[in-house]
């Protein structure tokens, strides 16, 4: 049971070790978000206010501005 166990640890060990110089020596490219990050952010509050100046402007829909002051309250009938 020794063996084998010190024998995983090696294998995982070396596995380690081959995949830190492997990355090292790995030149990186721009990732996703340094390609394409702005371009999404931009894209991505156009459509949002392009949809919400729609439903602003279109869709006919009743903000429920406050009644303060605009609506008097009807007098109480005291039976």
């Amino acid at each position: 049971m020794y063996n084998l166990a010190k024998a995983a640890v090696n294998l995982s060990a070396r596995g380690v070790r081959y995949t830190a110089v492997r990355q090292c020596h790995h030149k990186t490219g721009p990732n996703f978000h340094d390609k394409y990050g702005n371009l999404l952010l931009a894209t991505g509050f156009l459509f949002c206010a392009s949809v919400w100046g729609y439903v602003a402007t279109q869709t006919g829909l009743v903000w429920n501005f406050s009644p303060v002051g605009r609506i008097s309250p009807k007098p109480w009938n005291e039976e």
